[in-house]
């Protein structure tokens, strides 16, 4: 049935109700999001069963005590669902020095809340560490003499199918790699060899350096063309050194990893002061990291004081979920790399209903981040920096219905700004959002895009070409776009609550 409101062009209901992609003259469309999240966007969350329990102490360390009970749960057999089940840490305060460490698939970390009476993790370690580090070891390998150059002149972005020389050894199922290479004509093409700036650290971008690797699964395969299971995040153009794909083994990934339910809190030196604000640095920097891993998540974790993040999605991380989750008034310099709230450096993940405050980037992507990832139905209050990719292209990615209290949403060039962030992202997709302010700048080769969004429209630190805008101040429909890119592909409405 269709949904009365106001429409984008480029993504909009048929008479069905079902979306509609607009293309441009090359045939990039807005990508489907929907493949965001554990185990590929649109899955429950398991309520795996708890195994092991451990009750708060009177007094004392606790870290030695807790990582031998992840120890012990880590050499138990795994089950059919892929679990060794869950740990569960009663209501109760647990002081933990040093970084619990998850090495082993099928792990829930779970407590019993993530408000002040329930399970409060209390970092009391002076130095810039991990509270809990969940994570796998190595990187992917290729697999050999599977290299295989794409043939198409142009591959556009949001496409699943493209040709490759050869795919008589390619077949449903395999993990492949599709490499984006950053030759020296792409790089000449969007100005990052001619970076200014006088600082001496700024580096120019060098070919090679900039490469996206998109971690696929072959879905289909017919002649010489195959489709994966996700769209690309960026375009494949023959011209700037097209694209090749080639399979990989990832013996060292962990999968299937879960953190519940759980508050953490960091101590600090309360001394330590500038104009009102506290700024010690010498105590714990993340709550939560993953890292090396596939379909794992983190779901009603609160992280209270801790210098950097709540929880990042490191790199080699693929299909995890955070949801429902808080960063709350970070202790740090407010200065660059710190208060990166939710950190998201992996692809096909999902940032879904949290909230920070005091922040600086709240939600924020790395450098190369290869998509496509999503940040959903989040607020950022009394926010000290913008939202937005950081630095050095990052690619697709939706940012729907975010709201920035206090400050900006941006994708600019950022030149020489930061180490030399340059053009900061690509295939930047602000779907509803509401900001102070909003930068919207369209890359050579590339495109962002504000659509529905409500916020100052401004032109950004360095003049640019303008990114694509629609329906500035007046929302569109669907009002969440991943939400009903989830339904069309699943077939049924999913809850957004």
């Amino acid at each position: 049935m269709l949904e009365e409101g106001n429409f984008s062009r480029l993504v909009h209901p048929d008479k069905d109700g079902k979306l509609v992609y607009t293309p441009d003259e090359r045939g990039n469309v807005i990508p489907d999001f929907s493949h965001c999240g554990y185990r590929g966007g649109g899955l429950v969350i398991p309520n795996v069963s708890v195994v092991i329990t451990v009750e708060p102490q009177a007094d004392g360390d606790d870290t030695e005590r807790l990582q031998a009970k992840i120890d012990d749960l880590s050499v138990r057999e795994i089950d059919s669902n892929g679990f060794r089940g869950a740990l569960l840490l009663k209501k109760g305060d647990y002081r933990v020095n040093k970084t619990l460490e998850v090495r082993a698939s099928g792990i829930v970390l779970r407590g019993e809340g993530d408000s002040e009476d329930g399970t409060v993790l209390i970092a009391t370690s002076q130095e810039k560490i991990t509270l809990i580090d969940v994570a796998g070891n190595g990187g992917p390998r290729m697999v050999r003499n599977t290299r295989q150059e794409m043939t198409d002149d142009y591959v556009p972005v949001g496409k699943r199918n493209f040709v490759v020389e050869d795919a008589s050894d390619l077949k449903v199922g395999d993990p492949i790699i599709v490499q984006r290479p950053s030759t020296a004509e792409w790089i000449e093409a969007i100005g990052m060899n001619n970076i200014q700036t006088k600082k001496p650290n700024v580096k120019q971008w060098q070919p090679g350096s900039k490469n996206l690797k998109f971690n696929r699964v072959i879905v289909a395969v017919d002649g010489n063309e195959i489709t994966v299971d996700a769209p690309m995040g960026n375009a494949f153009d023959r011209k700037y050194g097209g694209g090749f794909i080639y399979k990989y083994s990832y013996e060292g990934r962990i999968e299937h990893v879960g953190i519940e339910n759980l508050r953490g809190v960091s101590e600090f030196d309360g001394n330590k002061k500038n104009k009102g604000e506290f700024i010690d640095e010498n105590h714990c920097w993340n709550f939560v990291v993953f890292s090396q891993i596939q379909n794992a998540w983190a779901q009603k974790v609160t992280s209270v004081h801790f210098a950097c993040s709540c929880v990042t999605i490191g790199r080699n991380a693929k299909w995890v979920t955070v949801q429902d989750s808080q960063c709350l008034d970070p202790v740090s310099q407010i200065t660059g790399g710190r208060r990166y709230s939710f950190n998201m450096q992996g692809q096909l993940s999902l940032v879904l209903r949290c909230y920070s405050r005091r922040g600086r980037h709240d939600y924020v992507l790395g450098s190369i981040v290869p998509g496509p990832n999503a940040f959903v139905k989040c607020i950022a209050d009394m926010a000290y920096a913008d939202t937005g990719p950081h630095h050095r292209w990052s690619v697709a990615t939706l940012f729907d219905n975010v709201i920035v209290n206090g400050n900006a949403i941006n994708v600019q060039d950022r030149q020489g700004m930061g180490s030399g962030h340059g053009w900061a992202g690509a295939q930047k997709v602000f779907w509803n959002c509401e900001a102070d302010s909003f930068v919207v700048q369209r890359p050579p080769t590339a495109q962002n895009y504000a659509i529905g969004c409500i916020g100052e429209k401004k032109n950004g630190v360095f003049e640019r070409d303008i990114g694509y805008w629609e329906s500035h101040g007046k929302k569109v429909t669907p009002r969440n776009l991943y939400f009903k890119q989830l339904e069309d592909r699943l077939g049924f409405t999913v809850c957004s609550k």
